[in-house]
């Protein structure tokens, strides 16, 4: 596969779930702010928005205008629409790798959000939007795994899709912590439902909504595909995958930081990283992370032309 192909397909999946992502944390988090007596939910909206993509801008708009930027600004890197256009452009240079289907459904998709964004001007429009992304998202992933071969280029859109959900979730999981004090049951709902987690935690630890469980649900579960651990292990899988299918030499780097990454995930107790320092561990995941993308881009992606012939 070309890399130029494999970069494509990369991004997009990346560009896709970062659309998601945020659709499911501002569907989930804005209802908490209807409640104008609890001024820690607010300054918890603040930390979340900044960190999906307004930075200091959040401290001063209303959560409307917030919504409504994040969701339709095309300026805006971070934002829905912006991601969804991203996701399709780059869905547009590799045709022929993706299925029909799967190109229908995302072009639909980014159709629905444009047309409909141009016109919102009240909360249900907002909300009303945001459905329609969770739902439509929901649709392309089942399209993909349906319709699409599951070689080479189905796995480095799989390796897109957890690399962003790996590096999305503690950035999500320190803007909730960080502000933890005057958090109640409701707040944690949020914080699951923004991971379509609540039910799944559920099934794990009942309804007794600690923090510490919540945070080891959604770092440390291996079996729920909205968990860091989780998608830790798909990398390790699709990584596997590609490097047996193009017979990677210099695969060994790739291989020795997912497999850190892996084993600070499996072998780690919520308790012991609670009480040494949370936000460190947060922050080495996504460095983790980070070193793992740069190593498989300079592998796969941005290799010399010298070490295609030594392959």
């Amino acid at each position: 596969m070309l890399s130029r192909v494999a970069d494509s397909l990369y991004w997009m999946s990346r560009y896709f779930e970062r659309a998601d992502h945020c659709a499911r944390v501002l569907d989930a988090c804005y209802n908490l702010m209807l409640d104008p007596t609890k001024a820690s939910t607010e300054q918890r909206w603040h930390r979340i928005t900044a960190r999906l993509g307004l930075g200091s801008e959040t401290a001063t708009i209303d959560p409307q205008t917030a919504m409504v930027t994040l969701l339709r600004d095309a300026g805006n890197r971070s934002s829905i629409v912006s991601c969804i256009t991203s996701a399709r452009e780059n869905a547009s240079q590799v045709r022929e790798q993706i299925s029909s289907e799967m190109w229908e459904r995302l072009n639909q998709l980014y159709h629905e959000v444009t047309q409909t964004a141009a016109v919102m001007n009240r909360d249900a429009d907002v909300l009303r939007s945001l459905l329609a992304i969770r739902e439509g998202a929901y649709q392309f992933y089942g399209v993909t795994d349906a319709t699409m071969s599951h070689g080479e280029a189905w796995q480095f859109m799989q390796l897109g899709k957890y690399m962003e959900r790996a590096c999305a979730l503690p950035v999500l999981l320190d803007a909730m912590f960080s502000t933890a004090n005057g958090a109640d049951d409701l707040d944690w709902v949020g914080l699951l439902a923004s991971c379509s987690a609540f039910e799944a935690y559920c099934k794990v630890y009942t309804a007794d909504l600690k923090p510490e469980r919540v945070a080891e649900f959604l770092l440390l579960n291996p079996d729920f595909p909205y968990t860091v651990r989780y998608s830790a292990e798909r990398m390790h899988t699709a990584l596997d995958a590609i490097a047996r299918l193009v017979s990677a030499r210099k695969a060994g780097g790739i291989e020795r930081i997912i497999g850190r990454l892996r084993s600070s995930l499996a072998y780690a107790q919520i308790d012991d990283i609670i009480s040494r320092d949370f936000q460190r561990f947060l922050s080495s995941i996504i460095e983790q992370c980070k070193s793992l993308h740069a190593a498989a881009h300079e592998v796969y992606i941005e290799y010399p032309v010298e070490s295609a012939f030594e392959a």
